[in-house]
């Protein structure tokens, strides 16, 4: 038993207890302490590696375990972390906390709920904490699956459309990315299918040009890279608050992870040669989300298509290959699953109040709904980048780093994803005034109630974790980097 992989047995006994829970009291109460547990370890794993860093342990990947898994395939579960993934698993525990309680009057079927839940937990837990190819997949699928029924069952609207759309968009991608992973461990001549093992290697060019496509553009798919972004905002908008949070919020963020640690790392000759074709895709998911988010009414498809708009930022910092920008890559990974998944909570709790989501239809709630009015102006201010808040940091980080590219093409790229800003903040503002100031739209509306208990809970967790990020970002910020140094290395070979 490796200490990371108590991250995935945590999901899987409350998976266990759960069949046992017989009223919703006991349902809640398992979700609740389990995802307490997995908080309280994110924060010790977090603490025992700044140690071991700061006790001078420099190697790649710490906390390593390696068993035999498969010998014929030399399949091994092999697991390790390093700042990054450290990082993931944080924000991952943060967004899991939140959702418990997000979810905490959720019907029908509370347990069913809970149970997908865990399942899709433990899928992203074990993706992070993966250092085989092959492991790493196995738990990217895990983490796709649920989310069909999660949708299809809890989700609204053209719920089931939407459900079919994500999972077949989703699978085609895994289609490629098992591809991919196969052709590296093929062409690599390694032993094992350790990322580590590999990296050691040297992939053939020939070889390298069309893995290196067949990889990115599968975790792209998760990652919202245009043209295969189309899934995001309809199972944004139909599913449920806790999945949406959890979705937006962590699952997308494989996508850019699996990039970076998998594509970028592993095949960097390729990297250099095709990144000038991926950079032109995310540019264009960076100003595409940002407009398509101007224009619509539904504040979770508002939001969707700005989740669209910040991922692509993340992709698109990673292709310029230096410290500076991956950094701000890793950053905004952070900062936008905390602000993504508070605006969903709160979209969730105003439509659990007004049943409605188009903001032409709501006004005035600020009066009715202080709580929830400032928490939406918070998420709103970090979401168009307010210094002092996360977004800020992120987005900043990016830009610089981006900017170091002496090339011109680089330089418009950056400067052309940079407008998103302005853009973002044109919507930002209009949603915030529409549907918190002004006059109340709806007689109905003067009688809501504000937030619960475990409403507040949730919203003010992401809160304190969005000011923490944006005020104290040096010391996540020097976790990262340090961790950032062998894959650009590897780059720059």
């Amino acid at each position: 038993m490796n200490f990371l992989s108590i991250f995935v047995l945590v999901p899987l006994l409350m998976m266990i207890a759960l069949f046992f829970a017989k009223n919703r009291g006991q349902i809640n109460f398992i979700a609740a302490t389990g995802a307490t547990i997995l908080l309280i370890l994110s924060g010790i794993l977090t603490y025992l590696y700044l140690t071991e860093r700061a006790a001078g342990n420099m190697a790649e990947m710490l906390f390593t375990a390696d068993t035999v898994w498969y010998a014929p395939f030399n399949i091994h579960y092999s697991v390790g972390v390093d700042g990054v993934s450290v990082a993931m698993l944080a924000l991952t525990s943060i967004i899991v906390f939140t959702g418990v309680f997000a979810s905490w009057r959720i019907d029908p079927l509370p347990k069913e709920f809970f149970l997908w839940y865990c399942l899709l937990s433990i899928g992203v837990y074990g993706f992070f904490i993966s250092i085989d190819l092959f492991t790493m997949f196995m738990y990217y699928e895990i983490a796709l699956i649920p989310m069909y029924l999660l949708i299809g069952i809890w989700g609204t609207g053209k719920k089931e459309y939407a459900a079919m759309k994500l999972t077949l968009m989703l699978m085609g991608g895994s289609a490629l990315l098992l591809g991919g992973i196969l052709g590296i461990y093929y062409f690599s001549g390694a032993e094992s299918m350790n990322i580590l093992d590999i990296a050691q290697k040297t992939i053939p060019l020939s070889a390298q040009y069309y893995l290196f496509p067949l990889t990115f553009m599968g975790f792209g798919v998760l990652g919202a890279l245009f043209p295969f972004h189309t899934w995001s905002p309809d199972g944004h908008a139909s599913a449920p608050t806790a999945v949406s949070m959890l979705h937006a919020g962590v699952l997308m963020k494989l996508g850019g992870y699996g990039a970076f640690r998998v594509a970028m790392y592993l095949m960097p000759e390729a990297a250099h040669e095709m990144a000038w074709i991926f950079l032109i895709l995310t540019g264009i998911s960076v100003i595409y989300g940002a407009f398509s988010a101007v224009v619509q009414t539904d504040l979770k498809y508002i939001n969707a298509y700005s989740s669209v708009s910040h991922c692509g930022l993340v992709l698109f910092a990673i292709l310029m290959m230096n410290e500076t920008a991956m950094t701000g890559a890793v950053l905004q990974m952070l900062s936008h699953g905390l602000m993504t998944a508070l605006f969903f909570a709160l979209i969730g709790m105003i439509y659990g109040r007004t049943h409605t989501r188009l903001i032409t239809q709501m006004g005035g709630l600020m009066k009715v709904l202080p709580f929830l009015g400032v928490s939406y102006v918070i998420a709103g201010l970090a979401s168009l980048g307010l210094p002092g808040l996360s977004g800020f940091v992120a987005e900043m980080t990016i830009f610089v780093g981006s900017f170091q590219e002496t090339d011109m093409f680089h330089r418009v790229l950056t400067i052309v994803a940079a407008s998103s800003i302005v853009i973002t903040a044109v919507y930002i503002l209009r949603v915030v005034g529409k549907i918190l100031y002004g006059k109340i739209q709806d007689p109905h509306h003067e009688e809501l109630t504000d937030a619960t208990w475990w409403e507040r809970i949730s919203v003010v967790t992401l809160i304190i974790a969005i000011v923490a990020l944006g005020s104290l970002p040096l010391w996540i910020s020097n976790m990262i980097h340090d961790s950032l140094i062998p894959v650009v290395n590897n780059l720059m070979r």
